[in-house]
């Protein structure tokens, strides 16, 4: 898809992400596509259950799968789209790094989730936050509504400590955010940002897709992309340098069942 924003625009977009936390970038990707990746989603959803299903790490009925690097998912019409591109480099660099493809499910029977980030703070020590260094691109494969788990965000929340985002909700001086989104609508978020999902209320799964960028020196070993080799092969030369770091693999067969992922909130 050819880019729909210029170079202003994108920076609008990714001043937003800096001051707000978040921005979305709305109907960036086809509906139709989307349509098939959901398709393609739900046996793995069923087996991801059928193997994890006890663990609840993301709380009841809420499911994290990884996402294979194959046909539909390897897609680099979603992945290197240019307009959403462009607002990550402004971010994170024109070097930046993709590290994660995975997606977020609550089902019927769900709950809220209590208020966290989904990484730490670089030094701690300092008391100081820094750039953003992590990005989650998220889009949802369904409409997202106030029935089914929309996703609530604590606006400008990114740049301070966790106990002082959370102090200032105490005090009403934020909100937590629902966002509702239409099916290809697109949200670059700093991961920093408080947040939790919520319930899901209807007896469809809410799969929401995170496709993360990050600074090319972050390395988080729970996260990654494996690329079978065929695959690989077929890359483009962007596709290439944005999957530099993650591991070539000859089967996706080969790999372990269990989501390594599993301690998410901080």
């Amino acid at each position: 898809m050819a880019a729909r924003y210029n170079c202003t625009e994108i920076q609008q977009f990714a001043q937003s992400v800096i001051t707000d936390g978040f921005c979305v970038l709305p109907e960036q990707f086809s509906p139709e596509k989307l349509h098939h990746w959901r398709q393609s989603f739900l046996p793995l959803l069923e087996r991801h259950i059928g193997r994890e299903g006890h663990l609840k790490n993301r709380g009841p009925s809420r499911y994290y799968v990884t996402l294979p690097f194959t046909d539909p998912f390897a897609d680099a019409c979603i992945y290197e789209d240019d307009d959403v591109l462009a607002v990550v480099e402004q971010l994170v660099g024109t070097d930046a790094l993709m590290c994660q493809l995975a997606t977020d499910t609550p089902l019927l029977g769900s709950t809220t989730q209590d208020i966290h980030r989904d990484t730490l703070p670089l030094f701690p020590e300092t008391g100081q936050e820094t750039p953003p260094y992590q990005l989650a691109v998220n889009f949802p494969l369904v409409d997202v509504t106030m029935e089914n788990g929309p996703f609530e965000v604590a606006r400008r929340t990114h740049m301070m400590s966790k106990e002082e985002g959370l102090h200032r909700l105490q005090r009403g001086e934020v909100t937590l955010e629902p966002m509702t989104m239409k099916l290809g609508d697109v949200m670059i978020r700093d991961v920093r940002g408080l947040h939790r999902g919520t319930p899901n209320y209807t007896t469809e799964p809410r799969p929401m897709v995170v496709i993360g960028y990050s600074r090319r020196w972050l390395f988080r070993p729970e996260v990654s992309i494996q690329i079978p080799r065929a695959t690989f092969e077929k890359l483009s030369a962007r596709g290439r340098q944005l999957l530099r770091f993650n591991p070539i693999v000859e089967s996706l067969d080969e790999l372990p069942e269990t989501e390594r992922y599993q301690s998410f909130a901080y």
